[in-house]
């Protein structure tokens, strides 16, 4: 199954107008209000409950009172009318009290009437109370009055009184309402700050660092272009300077590749005569096997030899642009051969400086590509040869390149090592990215790039290890089929 690929053109297509015609501000205001309007519906289901309960309260206070009256009249009762206007002063059609085992009744109808439910104020919780108060609010009033009984004060034992529950459901409405004026007011109040400081703390910040990206994404290669970052100490400033430090890499990276691609083009054009060239010195020196110099007939393989790995690194480099470094084509050879040929092209057999110590076994064979290990091994033992000529050894020793390697485990591991000053510390964090790990000054590092690329290609690694005196790089290559 192949997976999805990301490009220019799918990045580029634009979402779909619905989802874009709110902006980030717009929502998180929109949010706000949602969550405060939220917050106020947990608040107001108690507070309509505690209204109601208070409004019947209120009732049966002044029912109360109506009884303490009652309670003092004279034996022959109350005035004619009395009765009337104390019931509807409490606005209840009767009111009910025990006082003293009796019950006293003061009622405008010889009989009480039916009753739609009891609310008894005693023993009523809060979830009641609540549920009790929905239902009076969504359900219609009741054609028939409740009843209502609460604790009484004094000498009562209890009160209760029958209302009409229209007046109730009227008074809750009212509150209702000025609640959600007043929910409204707080919503728009909460958001409107909300929003300003959202707006200045978050959505401010990131829409200027949205609109910083769109501008790099335009002209990456202009530094100009590289966000400053703010002095905050929050995470919107850590992205900001995450970012920064991200634009400037890439800025660098992509004027790095620039210049290599002009420089590759010059490579090629120079590459091009130079093969020319190799190609006519070929040629001529097929003549000095013909000559009867015992010297020259002895060197003369080899240097035909080298010309034509020349000649094949020329055609490689001006094929670089279509692919890469060729796939090794591996073949079993004696290493401890291999690096007595890049020393005698080195020139270190008849070097006075610099002292070549091979100590690869005889018998050591590794399977590899003995024209790409040869370049390996010459850009190694070069390094090593320009850093003792460049500074020497400690003093007292004589500069030294020891070349040793010895099977490990299912490995083949080679050390190309010196006692020379060893790699400085600012060139190890790059030591094999091409014009960044450098060790000698004026290189470019492209020595190390092509050996650390070409032990790449062979399944293997390159690094350099810990050491008490000068450089080591080790070399691990893999031996095919665990033999």
């Amino acid at each position: 199954m192949q997976s999805p690929r990301l490009d220019k053109q799918s990045l580029s297509v634009s979402v779909p107008r619905s989802l874009t015609r709110l902006g980030l501000s717009a929502k998180l205001l929109l949010l706000t209000v949602l969550f405060v309007m939220l917050a106020e519906v947990l608040i107001y289901l108690p507070s309509v409950a505690n209204f109601r309960r208070n409004w019947l309260n209120d009732r049966l206070a002044a029912a109360q009172i109506a009884v303490l009256v009652l309670e003092g009249a004279p034996p022959e009762g109350l005035p004619e009318g009395s009765e009337s206007r104390l019931l509807m002063g409490v606005g209840a059609r009767a009111i009910a009290a025990r006082v003293g085992g009796a019950r006293r009744l003061l009622s405008l109808d010889s009989m009480p009437p039916e009753v739609a439910r009891t609310v008894d104020l005693r023993q009523m919780g809060w979830l009641t109370s609540i549920t009790e108060s929905l239902d009076t609010l969504i359900s219609p009033a009741h054609d028939t009055p409740i009843r209502v009984i609460g604790e009484a004060v004094g000498g009562a034992d209890f009160v209760e009184l029958i209302i009409d529950e229209a007046p109730l459901r009227r008074a809750m409405l009212v509150f209702s309402g000025n609640i959600l004026l007043l929910s409204l007011l707080i919503s728009g109040l909460t958001a409107g700050l909300v929003y300003l400081a959202l707006n200045w703390l978050i959505v401010g910040p990131i829409r200027q660092v949205a609109a910083n990206v769109m501008e790099f994404e335009a002209d990456p290669e202009n530094p100009h272009r590289i966000i400053t970052p703010s002095q905050r100490a929050d995470e919107i400033g850590e992205a900001e300077r995450a970012l920064a430090r991200m634009q400037m890499t890439l800025a660098d990276e992509l004027r790095t590749k620039k210049h290599l691609a002009e420089l590759g083009l010059a490579v090629s054009k120079v590459n091009h005569d130079l093969r020319n060239m190799l190609a006519a010195a070929q040629l001529m020196s097929d003549r000095l096997t013909e000559t009867r110099d015992p010297k020259i007939r002895r060197f003369a393989p080899r240097l035909i030899a080298t010309l034509d790995r020349a000649i094949a690194f020329c055609q490689a480099t001006l094929a670089y642009g279509r692919a890469a470094e060729a796939t090794p084509t591996l073949r079993e050879v004696a290493l401890r051969q291999l690096v007595t040929d890049a020393g005698e092209l080195l020139g270190l057999a008849e070097s006075p400086s610099v002292s070549f110590a091979n100590e690869v076994p005889a018998e050591l064979i590794l399977p590899c590509d003995p024209d790409q290990m040869a370049r390996v091994l010459l850009n190694l033992m070069r390094n090593a040869v320009e850093a003792l000529t460049r500074a020497g050894a400690e003093p007292g020793r004589q500069p030294t390149l020891t070349i040793s390697a010895a099977r490990e485990h299912h490995e083949v591991v080679l050390r190309v090592g010196d006692n020379g000053p060893g790699v400085p510390e600012r060139a190890k964090a790059n030591l094999f990215q091409a014009f960044r790990g450098s060790v000698n000054p004026g290189g470019t590092g492209l020595g190390l790039a092509i050996a650390a690329e070409l032990v790449r290609l062979h399944g293997g690694s390159i690094a350099l290890e810990p050491s008490r005196v000068g450089a080591v790089f080790r070399v691990a290559l893999p031996i095919r089929g665990g033999n």
